[in-house]
């Protein structure tokens, strides 16, 4: 684990402080002589940042009320629903991208999947959604100095040569500068923003209650465990101690791969983390945008073997699999930041997990019924006919079964639907499936690297992947 600076200054609570204050003029730094001025609330107040998700609904009923008026004059009822859809798509993610905190957060979380939402009406904001994947609104300077005086103590400056007042990246909870270490070491320093964690408890807790509007703009996607999941992880992700521990740990193990490369932590507060530098100006999101299909099988394989190493190599599983954490480096490498949420796995992942998908792929969904039953996925009181298994999850095998697999939007859409129709081989078998809690976190990376896989429309050696990285995968495999 990284050090901590010399003489650390006492962590003030992340509950106090704003990002943005007018009153503070841009390029102005803090002085030792002068202690810097109490921050206000996360993005100008509690009150505002409620307000704005509070908008949501409000629009959405208007719009409601007009398409009831279209519909009256003759309008399509699908018409109108798209219409609505879109509407209230634009709104939320408009509103997401505005408030960083837990609405950023679910934002680019929610991005992910986007894979998975129907072709219809994804497309006009696709370019959005994607966009959440990479970017945020920027502290201003002033703040941004108050912030650094608030960790490193008034004299932080003689920590760098040089600081740039300007983010290289910004993102939910918090952004990262370039400066110069004072040993002449080119580093990342990143700051959370002042307020993070009341406004990411308040937003994630307003989220939830608006369950019900996202499932508008996504049929058959149920955000309400994504928000559970996300409020599980707050803590952990907001102590850049813990951040540093497990980046060192992923930096050491991946130091000299010839595929991956994982900054090296220096030096960390509660709040603030510096880090070795990448050079990198795009990330796996402009892959997505505009990238060669030799660049999305590349990209795209050197990603999920990354997921699948780490728990094998350095006992965590990345669990922020979102494509604005992953670098194009100049070298063809792929860079990975972002370490603050992690699945600690020190025993690697579970062996439960490869041996009930070589079941699967071997067509004996009888041993894989037993194997759900053990492992606790199937409701106590409940059974399921192994043909029924088949049935629901065979068609998500398909990339374990052949030895390069075409991941597509259309193929992860297909799945979706499938699932979550309302037949008892859709809703109705998952309805009896339960998630345990030690696979929660792990799923939800396993289903956001498949979308972001369908995202690319990458071509991998999948099974092959699996077979080197999966725990219990490969054993008495008959194909």
């Amino acid at each position: 684990m990284a050090d901590r600076f010399p003489s650390p200054v006492h962590v003030r609570s992340a509950q106090r402080g704003l990002i943005e204050d007018p009153d503070y003029p841009e390029g102005v730094s803090d002085t030792p002589e002068k202690p810097p001025a109490k921050a206000r609330p996360l993005n100008g107040s509690a009150f505002l940042r409620t307000a704005r998700l509070a908008s949501l609904p409000v629009g959405f009923a208007g719009r409601t009320t007009l398409g009831l008026g279209k519909r009256m004059v003759g309008a399509p009822a699908n018409a109108v629903m798209s219409e609505v859809q879109k509407r209230t798509a634009d709104q939320i993610f408009s509103v997401l991208g505005q408030l960083k905190g837990g609405a950023m957060k679910f934002g680019q979380a929610m991005s992910i999947f986007e894979a998975a939402l129907p072709e219809e009406f994804i497309a006009p904001y696709r370019e959005t959604l994607v966009r959440l994947q990479d970017s945020a609104p920027p502290m201003p300077a002033g703040t941004v100095h108050r912030v650094l005086a608030e960790e490193f103590g008034h004299d932080w400056r003689q920590k760098f040569t040089t600081f740039d007042d300007k983010p290289a990246a910004a993102a939910s909870i918090g952004q990262v500068h370039r400066a110069t270490w004072v040993d002449g070491t080119e580093v990342a320093v990143k700051l959370q923003y002042p307020g993070a964690a009341k406004a990411l408890t308040s937003d994630l807790k307003q989220i939830a209650r608006l369950a019900r509007l996202f499932g508008v703009v996504a049929p058959g996607l149920d955000v309400k465990p994504l928000v559970r999941e996300l409020q599980d992880r707050v803590a952990e992700e907001l102590d850049y101690s813990l951040e540093a521990g497990a980046q060192s740990v992923f930096a050491t193990e991946f130091d000299g791969d010839p595929e991956i490369v994982v900054p090296h932590p220096l030096a960390h507060t509660e709040h603030a983390l510096v880090s070795t530098w990448l050079e990198s100006d795009h990330s796996l999101a402009q892959i997505i945008t505009d990238g060669t299909q030799e660049e999305r099988d590349r990209y795209g394989e050197a990603y999920v073997r990354f997921l699948f190493a780490g728990p094998t190599r350095a006992g965590m599983l990345h669990a922020d699999p979102h494509p604005g954490n992953f670098r194009i480096m100049p070298d063809g490498r792929l860079g990975v930041v972002d370490f603050g949420a992690v699945a600690r796995l020190p025993e690697g992942l579970p062996a439960s997990m490869g041996r009930l998908l070589r079941h699967a792929v071997d067509g004996d969904f009888e041993s894989v019924r037993d194997g759900l039953r053990e492992e606790g996925f199937l409701k106590r009181g409940t059974d399921l006919d192994p043909n029924t298994i088949e049935r629901y999850i065979g068609p998500f095998v398909e990339p374990a079964r052949v030895e390069r697999f075409t991941f597509s939007r259309e193929w992860m859409r297909e799945q979706t639907l499938r699932v979550s129709a309302p037949t008892a081989e859709g809703m109705g078998t998952a309805m009896k499936i339960n998630l345990p809690p030690q696979y929660m976190l792990i799923h939800r990376v396993w289903i956001g690297g498949i979308g972001v896989l369908s995202q690319l429309g990458a071509t991998a050696p999948f099974r092959e992947i699996l077979q080197e990285s999966l725990p219990g995968f490969a054993d008495q495999l008959e194909h």
